[in-house]
């Protein structure tokens, strides 16, 4: 699975909401998009080197998130999130410019991670438990 590479693209958030019923991270950048990224969506895309890697090739697939959720999130400095998930995942600071490259990509990294489920042979539970 292909990780997004952190490149500066000069998005700033101008409004972060969390939805933690629909388990949703809504982000409006002052380009004036908006982006709704899953909860289970940010969690395989973690920045954290426990996802991620150390290096090349070393990024580890996530399997049974479907029904993760958010516990809150925290503004580091003025350039990123720490994102709580509910399954004790914090690491992984969240960039402006990771957040914007997650929802301007949102479809084919998520057809990537889906395709990458698949070539492992894990099947997805569709309806997360609620």
């Amino acid at each position: 699975m292909k990780r997004p590479a952190r490149q500066y693209n000069g998005q700033v958030p101008t409004d972060i909401r969390l939805h933690r019923r629909s388990r949703t991270l809504e982000i409006a950048f002052d380009g004036e998009e908006r982006f709704e990224l899953g909860a289970e969506y940010l969690r395989v895309y973690s920045p954290s080197a426990e996802v991620r890697g150390h290096g090349p090739g070393q990024a580890v697939l996530q399997v049974g998130k479907e029904g993760v959720g958010i516990t809150g999130i925290e503004p580091v400095g003025q350039y990123a999130l720490r994102i709580n998930f509910d399954d004790g995942h914090n690491t992984g600071l969240y960039s402006w410019e990771l957040l914007y490259d997650l929802g301007a990509n949102q479809a084919r990294y998520w057809q990537d991670y889906l395709d990458a489920l698949a070539d492992a042979g894990y099947q997805r539970d569709e309806e997360p438990p609620q």
